[in-house]
């Protein structure tokens, strides 16, 4: 059995999280900076390899048209650099907001870390993709 990771790549940090071995949990696993891009690309592979992923899901910032922006544009570049696993882009419409609502229904306060709404991000991208 191979676990998946899912990335929420943005313009300053990566969220990261991985499936259990079943592929039926998603669990918060670490927030990357994206610079140097090469650097977050080798940390990706990383920890894909440490625990033995075979597929990466990037999730991708479509518009609410269903039409592909500069952020969106960047998340598929950016996915298309991270080699040797099978990539598949995820839409990630309204994730940070529902990332938001269960930080702040555990009582975690994001303000001052926005990293954590990265990792959470994450974790519905990979629960969407799961739940396929």
């Amino acid at each position: 059995m191979h676990k998946v990771m899912a990335l929420d790549v943005g313009t300053k940090r990566i969220g990261i999280a991985l499936s259990d071995f079943l592929q039926v949990i998603a669990v918060p696993h670490s927030c990357i900076s994206r610079e140097p891009e090469s650097k977050a690309i080798e940390e990706i592979i990383k920890i894909a390899k440490e625990n033995r992923v075979e597929k990466i899901v990037v999730g991708v910032p479509v518009n609410m048209d269903g039409s592909f922006g500069a952020q969106a544009k960047n998340c598929i570049d950016f996915s298309q650099k991270i080699t040797g696993f099978d990539i598949i882009l995820e839409d990630e419409r309204l994730t940070s907001e529902e990332a938001e609502e269960r930080l702040r229904e555990r009582k975690v306060d994001f303000r001052k870390n926005k990293g954590l709404v990265d990792i959470e991000s994450a974790c519905v991208i990979l629960e969407q993709y799961l739940g396929k």
